[in-house]
């Protein structure tokens, strides 16, 4: 529905997000990494610049999560057979999703590192 009122299309990404919570595993694992590194940046306050870094580290894994999922389910409905490409295509989606999540755990060694040197 393009350009319907601003609650309708926030309806659908809410729906979008629990779709994705209740059928992956790997979200809901990195929804409890999400959290664990919440309460780290509750308890250590290390600063406003380092919990934003840690926010949108956390943000991005998600975020690319719901991509790579979304892209999945796109091409099981259009192209459910194997395929040589579709393989590389879904392996690439769980690349970015690992790439994203490294750098996450290197803004929150750092950010420990950085809090503990104090």
């Amino acid at each position: 529905m393009k350009n319907a009122p601003f609650l309708v299309r926030l309806g659908f990404a809410l729906d979008g997000l629990r779709a994705v919570f209740a059928r992956e595993r790997s979200f809901r694992t990195q929804c409890v990494c999400a959290l664990g590194a919440g309460l780290a940046v509750a308890g250590l306050r290390p600063g406003f610049v380092w919990a934003a870094l840690i926010a949108l580290a956390v943000a991005l894994v998600l975020a690319l999560e719901l991509v790579n999922s979304a892209l999945e389910y796109l091409i099981d409905e259009v192209h459910p057979g194997l395929a040589p490409q579709i393989k590389i295509a879904k392996d690439a989606a769980a690349g970015a999703v690992l790439v994203a999540s490294a750098g996450a755990g290197v803004v929150g060694a750092l950010m420990l590192a950085s809090v503990l040197a104090l």
